[in-house]
C-alpha cells in the first residue's frame, strides 16, 4: 500500500487506503457542526471529535483512546495544541509517543476532512499474488521482509494492527550477540560458547541445543547486518544472566526497540516489501499437495487472498491472550502483562491445518520490573547498571542480577508482592532509557535516602543501614546475596535518589512452533511442512525455561534472516 505524507502529519496509514487529503488548515472552508475522526494508535482507536462553528475550528476533545499511561498525555497534548491552532500543521509528535502522536494527528485530519465536505473513495479488497508473504510487522517479520525483498523476491507483509514494531517495539534492554566487531572495539572479551553456555543454563537446559547454537553462531553477522542497514547497537551492557557485556544497543543505552522498528520498516520498503496494515490473516492456503500457498485476509475494505510460494509467520506470542495463558500455566490467572494488545496467538490456529508441532507452550516468563497497574516495563538493564531491588522493610532481599524467573518469585514473596527498584543519579546518568520513566512521572525522587524513605512509607534508619552495607559491599566485591563483583558497577551513594514500584507481569511465551534451524516448519511426525516458515515468538524451543534479556530480538532478527533466505533458497 502507498502512503502520502505531509510534513508533520501521517494521512493514510491509519485507513489503509489513498487519501488525497491536503494539510488541515482553514483555507477550505468548513462547515459548522461536530465531526469525529479516527487514527491507528499503539494499542487500538485513538478517536477524537472536532467542533466548527463560524466556519472555524473551536474545540476538539479525545474521545477513545486504549494507549498505556507511558503514551496517554501525548494525544491529549495534540489535541489541545489543535484545537488552539485549529490545524494540524506545525504540530510535531510528542518525543517517546510517535505512534500515539500520529494516530492522534491522523484522526484530526479525518475529523477536518469531513467538515470540508472531502469524501474518502476506498477501493474494495482484491486479490493478489508475491513471492513471499509475512504474517507479522514486528521485529521477525520486518527482518525476513528486508533481506527477502533485498534478494529481489517480491514480498507482502500482512500486519493485523495499524502499526509496525509488535512487541519488539517495546524493547527496552537490548540485543545479545558474541563474538562481534562491536564488543572487539570496546575491548570486551566475549565467547560463543559463553554465550551458547548463558542461554542453556538461563533455559534450564530445556532448549533446542541446535536452535540455540545456531543463533549464538550467527548473532555477530546479525549485528552487522543491521548496523548496515541504519541500526545503532554502538553501545555494549550486560543483563541478568550474561557472563559478559554482550548486550548490544543504542548509544547511551537507549532503548532497542523505538529505534530499531523504524529502521526495520525503512529498510523493508527501501528494498521493496510491501506492508499492509488492519489487514488480518484468518487462513493459511494449503494446495493440493499439503503446502503452504498464501494467506486469506479481512480487512476494513473485505476480504481477499494472497498467493504465495511461501509464508512465513512471525505473528508473535500470546502474552496478552489471558485464557490462552491460563489454559496452559493456571498459576498466572489474574497477572497483567507486558505485551501490546494484538499479542493474541492467532497463528497457533492457524497452522492446525498443517498439522503443525508445537513445543513447551507452558513456559510462559514473567518479567519482574514492571510499574503495577500500569504495564510499563522497567528495563533490566537498570539493574544491570548498578539499581538494587529493596523490599518494604527496607532490605534487599535477592542477587538483584538473578534470572526473571527468580527474581519474580522473590519479589512475590515478599510484603506486598511488589518491591522498589532502587537507584541513585550516578546510574540515571549511565543509562539514557531511564529519562523515559523520569519524563513520565514513574520515579519517586529525593535528595536524600532518608527523604525517600518517608516518601515510600519504608523506614528511614533500615535504608539508610541497607544502602551502608551495599557501598561496603560493592567496594569489596564480596554479597551475600550472590551479587558478582563486576555486577555491581557503582556504590549508589550519589544524589538524589530514586525508586519506582515494581512487580511481575506476563512479559514472554517461550513455547511455540516448532522449527529447525533454517527456520522451516515441523509437523507432528519431524518432517518440514512445504512452503512454511516461521520466527520469533511465535516459535518454541530457543529460549527454554527461561528466557535471557537480550535473547528475543537476538531471537527475531537472527532466525526473521534465516527464515528469508530459506525461503527464498527454497524458491
Amino acid at each position: 500500500m502507498k502512503k502520502v505524507f505531509s510534513k508533520t502529519v501521517v494521512l493514510a496509514a491509519a485507513f489503509g487506503m489513498i487519501m488525497g487529503l491536503a494539510s488541515c488548515g482553514n483555507k477550505a472552508s468548513l462547515k459548522d457542526g461536530t465531526y469525529t475522526g479516527s487514527g491507528d494508535g499503539r494499542n487500538g482507536a485513538v478517536e477524537v471529535e472536532v467542533t466548527v462553528a463560524g466556519g472555524k475550528v473551536t474545540g476538539a476533545k479525545v474521545l477513545k483512546e486504549e494507549e498505556t499511561d507511558f503514551a496517554k498525555p501525548a494525544a491529549a497534548k495534540i489535541v489541545e495544541k489543535f484545537a488552539a491552532k485549529g490545524t494540524t500543521k506545525g504540530i510535531d509528535a510528542v518525543s517517546g509517543s510517535t505512534i500515539t502522536s500520529k494516530a492522534t494527528l491522523t484522526a484530526l485530519d479525518a475529523a477536518m476532512a469531513k467538515a470540508k465536505g472531502e469524501v474518502v473513495k476506498e477501493e474494495k479488497a482484491k486479490d493478489t499474488s508475491c513471492d513471499i508473504v509475512i504474517i507479522g510487522a514486528g521485529g521477525a517479520g520486518l527482518t525476513a521482509a528486508t533481506e527477502a525483498a533485498s534478494k529481489g523476491k517480491k514480498v507482502i507483509v500482512v500486519e493485523k494492527m495499524g502499526n509496525a514494531g509488535g512487541n519488539t517495539i517495546s524493547s527496552t534492554g537490548g540485543l545479545n550477540a558474541s563474538e562481534t566487531s562491536i564488543q572487539k572495539k570496546l575491548g570486551i572479551e566475549d565467547s560463543n560458547e559463553s554465550y551458547y553456555n548463558d542461554t542453556m543454563k538461563g533455559g534450564y537446559n530445556k532448549n533446542n541445543p541446535d536452535l540455540v547454537r545456531n543463533m549464538v553462531e550467527k548473532s555477530a553477522e546479525t549485528v552487522d547486518w543491521l548496523i548496515s542497514i541504519g541500526a545503532d547497537l554502538t553501545d555494549v551492557g550486560k543483563m541478568a544472566g550474561s557472563s559478559n557485556k554482550r548486550t548490544h544497543r543504542p548509544q547511551g543505552g537507549a532503548a532497542v526497540g523505538a529505534h530499531l522498528v523504524p529502521v526495520l520498516e525503512a529498510a523493508a520498503k527501501k528494498a521493496g516489501a510491501e506492508i499492509r496494515y488492519n489487514a488480518k490473516v484468518v487462513e493459511i492456503l494449503k494446495d493440493k499437495n499439503g503446502a503452504a500457498c498464501g494467506v486469506k485476509v479481512s480487512a476494513r475494505n473485505g476480504e481477499y487472498k494472497i498467493a504465495a510460494k511461501a509464508v512465513i509467520v512471525a505473528a508473535g506470542g500470546f502474552g496478552a491472550n489471558p485464557d490462552m495463558v491460563v489454559s496452559y500455566k493456571p498459576e498466572l490467572a489474574g497477572f497483567g502483562t507486558t505485551n501490546h494488545k494484538g499479542a493474541t496467538g492467532d497463528a497457533f490456529e492457524l497452522v492446525k491445518p498443517f498439522n503443525v508441532a508445537l513445543t513447551q507452550m507452558d513456559e510462559i516468563q514473567t518479567h519482574p520490573t514492571v510499574v503495577p497497574g500500569n504495564g510499563t516495563m522497567i528495563t533490566e538493564a537498570v539493574r544491570g547498571n548498578g539499581a538494587i531491588m529493596i523490599n518494604r522493610e527496607g532490605k534487599r532481599f535477592c542477587t538483584e542480577m538473578a534470572t526473571r524467573d527468580v527474581m519474580s518469585k522473590a519479589i512475590l514473596e515478599q510484603t506486598g508482592k511488589t518491591a522498589y527498584l532502587f537507584f541513585d543519579q550516578d546510574v540515571r546518568e549511565s543509562l539514557k532509557a531511564i529519562e523515559g520513566y523520569v519524563k513520565n512521572g514513574l520515579l519517586t525522587q529525593a535528595d536524600t535516602v532518608a527523604e525517600l524513605a518517608q516518601k515510600l512509607s519504608i523506614p528511614a534508619d533500615a535504608l539508610e543501614a541497607e544502602l551502608a552495607a551495599y557501598a561496603e559491599i560493592q567496594a569489596s566485591g564480596n554479597d551475600p546475596l550472590g551479587r558478582k563483583a563486576n555486577e555491581m558497577p557503582r556504590p549508589l551513594t550519589k544524589g538524589p535518589f530514586y525508586a519506582v514500584e515494581v512487580g511481575p507481569a506476563i512479559h514472554h511465551t517461550m513455547g511455540g512452533i516448532v522449527i529447525n534451524t533454517k527456520a522451516e516448519v515441523l509437523d507432528t511426525d519431524g518432517n518440514v511442512v512445504p512452503g512454511l516458515y516461521a520466527a520469533g515468538e511465535v516459535t518454541g524451543g530457543v529460549h527454554g525455561g527461561n528466557r535471557l534479556g537480550g535473547n528475543a530480538v537476538a531471537d527475531i532478527c537472527v532466525y526473521g534472516k534465516i527464515a528469508a533466505d530459506t525461503a527464498v533458497e527454497k524458491l
